[in-house]
């Protein structure tokens, strides 16, 4: 049954948790700890696994995604141009008019308490837009 289950076969969370230990690497360690800061910022976010393998987490419409390149692990903000930055973590697609994207490198540190700010900032910006659950 292994060799033939599909992505379809498990959950998002699942698929996320496969990623992480199939990076093997800092990307890895890194993807796993801001997932950590995501959901400890909001307990009620709910996972995805779109675009041939990007988690995605989700509030009351997109929040941020999850994207992993070979020098970068990139947290996209779907509305990050709406938002406040307060401590600067913006540092990629700043040009456009919609997201904003952080890109961590291998050793950064997090700034955990703005990461965290930033995520239920960006929830209650999709709970104030829209009106819809989910």
């Amino acid at each position: 049954m292994a060799n033939g289950a599909t992505a379809d076969d498990k959950s998002p969370s699942r698929l996320i948790d496969e990623r992480i230990r199939a990076l093997g690497d800092w990307r890895g360690e890194m993807l796993g700890r801001l997932r950590a800061l995501i959901l400890e910022a909001d307990p009620d976010m709910v996972e995805e696994w779109k675009w041939r393998g990007v988690p995605v987490w989700y509030h009351d419409g997109m929040v941020c995604t999850g994207e992993t390149y070979k020098t970068a692990v990139k947290m996209t903000f779907a509305k990050g141009a709406a938002l406040d930055d307060p401590a600067g973590l913006f540092n990629a697609s700043l040009d456009g008019n919609t997201r904003r994207a952080i890109d961590f490198h291998e050793g950064d540190a997090i700034d955990e308490p703005a990461l965290k700010a930033l995520v239920r900032a960006a929830v209650a910006l999709n709970g104030k837009k829209g009106g819809k659950n989910g």
